[in-house]
């Protein structure tokens, strides 16, 4: 688990990331070695694109570094709040509120959720010198190890050293800190997803740049002023500074893209002057995640059944498919002739794209002029007074800015995530629950939140509410129990006033770096030890090694899982994986796991995940040999082992 990702992140390189992603989509560049091969990359490419040697980017001290912060993977394990989760407003829930570090928030979930998300909303910190932001990194690079890793000099080495660990809020340091979580971001977005930002004039310029070099300057569709207050500032110059900028970028559909960015629309006899086109209906979220998109969906013309891919299920619910096809949006397969699909899709129509033409998706969100509906910082305030009846959060963006935002963002998307990875006080979670609520189609948008729980310090004026606050509920005195205690305060208030039938729960998640006598334990153990007395699975708890687990293996945060009871051992299912966490199991517990696989059609997981720190040499040699059983059954399955440490 954790030593087996620690070895992993020693070979890791600053551009592995975009290695990975180039092997995936261009294998034919890769020699046998598995070495990127540049020139068969440009020669892929030439007949398209115009290849010149001249360019444009953006470099500041630190950029390979964070490249490299954005390539190694995460230590911390996913740690769930049990007490908080079991209730019955959050047991269900598909909320979700991580406590914890959002660069090893996003790694995490990546593994889960990579191009799953609509929407992202941040409000990062400015770096103006008084917001708090300075750039302190929890990473234990040596020097030597950074001149290794990135091929560069030790004078260089000792700059970026001091940069991330004496604790600096310079340019670079802001940009050191911004990129990689961008980068990581990035991924998570949908093909036709958009991320806003909050900033203001201190690094809006940089912020600008960042983005360009991240997402491409083609994807950029707006800076949006947004005025914060009436009342003037005194500032140098006598420009008192009232406005903010929101930066907007929206990925690019790919396809599309080849296509020269142009939709390509069918004109059809049984749809006179409606021209339309399609879009893919599955989503890229499993089951688990979204059970009331796992169903059959029955062409009511000839009783065709298109089963929902359990890796990848309908965009739409079982309930609201039905209003679809009322509305002539589903396309099934053998409808057209011209159309060569194999199972159903979306239409649209396009004067549904000419309605959102202009604007984002949906309505017309003007970039120079917003609304004065979105609010200022005031009403900020406000929201969270009427919460809290105390100001606990300092300056915290109202939330009807964000609602705004999410509406543009997710208007035909009503089962949309959306990820703020700098909650703060959670206004972002409020205003998808919000925005769910006054959906008279039926919202079920979800929130992601992470938030760093930063502690709280009493003597700080700033803080000191909040910290009070807290201790007054008997709650830890950490920033992320302020977005906690909101999310469940609006939720009450909301459900309240509009007794409208929406998630109003969230399940918690809080991520923890293993301590060093932790990682020296792991260090210590001996994988072909013949007897063992471990109790490495104690520092971590069951619980939190299989949520860690189910994260890692794309099944999401939450997922449901199956006990599956042997002879005197008790594993767990979920999807394809079959996971065996605790001590104990014996030839007993083998023989009925083999009877399992041959006598129960429906049971075939094909991955043996093991702990590997529970079991002896003996105990795991048993399992991997008596797998190979399962070979010569009439399943023919091959099960992969894996053992993890």
């Amino acid at each position: 688990m954790i030593k087996n990702i620690i070895q992993s992140n020693e070979t890791v390189t600053p551009n592995a990331q975009t290695l990975k992603v180039l092997h995936t989509h261009f294998p034919q560049c890769f020699d046998k070695e598995g070495k990127f091969d540049i020139d068969k990359f440009k020669d892929l490419i030439k007949n398209d694109i115009d290849i010149t040697h001249e360019g444009y980017d953006l470099n500041f001290l630190g950029k390979n570094y964070a490249k490299l912060l954005a390539s190694i993977d995460t230590t911390t394990v996913v740690q769930p709040d049990l007490e908080h989760n079991v209730k019955p407003e959050n047991a269900n829930s598909q909320n979700l509120y991580i406590s914890g570090d959002n660069l090893d928030g996003l790694k995490h979930l990546l593994k889960s959720y990579t191009g799953a998300v609509k929407c992202i909303y941040i409000d990062p910190p400015y770096n103006t010198g008084s917001d708090g932001f300075v750039y302190n990194d929890n990473f234990n690079f040596t020097s030597q190890e950074l001149i290794d890793k990135l091929s560069i000099s030790e004078e260089q080495a000792q700059k970026i050293f001091d940069l991330t660990t004496k604790g600096r809020a310079s340019h670079s340091a802001w940009l050191t800190f911004m990129y990689p979580r961008l980068l990581l971001a990035r991924d998570l977005l949908t093909p036709d997803g958009v991320i806003f930002i909050s900033i203001d004039d201190n690094e809006q310029a940089n912020l600008k740049l960042i983005c360009d070099s991240v997402f491409g300057e083609e994807s950029f569709v707006a800076n949006i002023p947004w005025r914060k207050r009436t009342a003037k500032s005194d500032v140098p110059f006598g420009v008192s500074q009232d406005y903010e900028s929101i930066i907007c970028y929206a990925k690019q559909d790919f396809t599309a893209a080849l296509e020269g960015g142009t939709r390509k629309y069918f004109e059809t006899d049984d749809l006179p002057d409606r021209p339309w086109r399609i879009h893919d209906l599955t989503k890229q979220t499993n089951a688990n995640e979204r059970p009331n998109s796992n169903f059959t969906i029955v062409n009511p013309k000839n009783g065709d059944k298109f089963p929902a891919n359990p890796n990848a299920v309908w965009r739409v619910t079982s309930e609201t498919i039905k209003d679809f096809e009322k509305e002539n949006r589903i396309v099934f397969p053998g409808d057209y002739d011209f159309l060569k699909i194999s199972k159903p899709v979306l239409r649209y129509f396009k004067e549904d794209d000419e309605k959102k033409a202009g604007g984002m998706f949906g309505f017309t969100p003007v970039s120079t002029n917003l609304p004065k509906e979105v609010g200022m910082s005031q009403d900020g305030t406000k929201d969270i007074g009427e919460l809290f009846n105390s100001k606990v959060f300092n300056f915290p963006k109202p939330v009807s800015l964000l609602k705004y935002l999410i509406k543009a963002a997710t208007n035909f998307d009503k089962s949309a995530i959306i990820v703020d990875f700098f909650s703060g006080s959670a206004s972002s979670a409020q205003a998808v629950l919000e925005v769910n609520a006054e959906d008279k189609e039926g919202g079920n948008r979800t929130f992601i939140a992470i938030q760093l729980p930063e502690v709280l310090d009493s003597k700080n004026a700033s803080q000191k509410t909040a910290y009070e606050f807290l201790q007054s509920i008997n709650r830890p005195t950490t920033l992320d129990f302020i977005g906690i205690e909101r999310i469940k305060r609006a939720a009450a208030k909301i459900k309240s006033e509009t007794k409208a039938d929406i998630d109003y729960g969230f399940k918690h998640y809080t991520l923890v770096e293993p301590s060093e006598d932790t990682i020296d334990k792991l260090e210590e153990f001996k994988e072909t030890e013949m007897f063992t007395n471990n109790d490495t699975l104690s520092l971590f708890g069951k619980e939190t090694v299989l949520e860690t687990w189910l994260v890692k293996d794309g099944y999401g945060f939450g997922a449901k899982v199956e006990d599956v009871k042997l002879a005197d051992y008790t594993a767990y299912l979920c999807g394809k994986h079959l996971y065996f966490i605790e001590a104990g199991i014996n030839e007993n517990d083998m023989v009925a796991l083999l009877d399992r696989y041959q006598q129960e059609p429906s049971f075939s997981p094909e991955n043996i995940v093991v702990f590997g720190y529970s079991f002896n040499f003996s105990q795991t040699e048993m399992l991997r040999k008596n797998l190979f059983v399962l070979r010569d059954s009439h399943k023919n399955l091959k099960a992969n082992f894996d053992i993890r440490y």
